[in-house]
């Protein structure tokens, strides 16, 4: 029902990837059901000096989630197609269609958690001096600089 690969939103990295429908899904269709790895909140300091920052989801008012399966990879949307409500009892992140959606379409969330939230995302704000940061260590190792690539605020992960 769905695949991985890489990407038209964010960056145009060759590691940016997002989930893409195989098939035709309809509105309502639970498309993935993600096992979470919970942690305390208080333990999210080290996960933020690394990559898997920006993969995390908050896990009700005192963790936070590292989500398997394909859900981390679940791109952002302002016009989402999906949703996903927190399954508690079975420790997973639940991805339901929120509208139809079809066959090779990429599969977005809304990362504010609502569908019609319009607020500004977190990652936003400090994007391009990360991504000046991430090529410098490039060029400290050898590799040939580059110049950040702009991000597209209406749909990036």
């Amino acid at each position: 029902m769905i695949e991985v690969k890489q990407s038209k939103l964010g960056d145009g990295s060759e590691f940016n990837r997002g989930v893409f429908a195989t098939v035709d899904i309809a509105k309502g269709t639970l498309i993935h059901q993600a096992p979470v790895v919970p942690y305390p909140n208080e333990d999210h300091e080290h996960v933020e000096k690394t990559i898997l920052e920006d993969y995390v989801f908050e896990y009700g008012a005192n963790h936070t989630a590292i989500l398997l399966g394909y859900g981390s990879l679940i791109n952002h949307s302002y016009e989402p197609n999906a949703t996903y409500d927190i399954n508690f009892d079975n420790h997973t992140f639940d991805f339901y269609a929120y509208t139809d959606i079809k066959a090779g379409e990429e599969i977005v969330i809304n990362y504010n958690g609502e569908e019609d939230s319009m607020d500004p995302l977190w990652f936003l704000d400090d994007y391009e001096e990360r991504m000046l940061e991430f090529n410098k260590s490039d060029d400290d190792e050898g590799e040939k600089e580059t110049e950040p690539q702009s991000l597209d605020t209406g749909t990036s992960k």
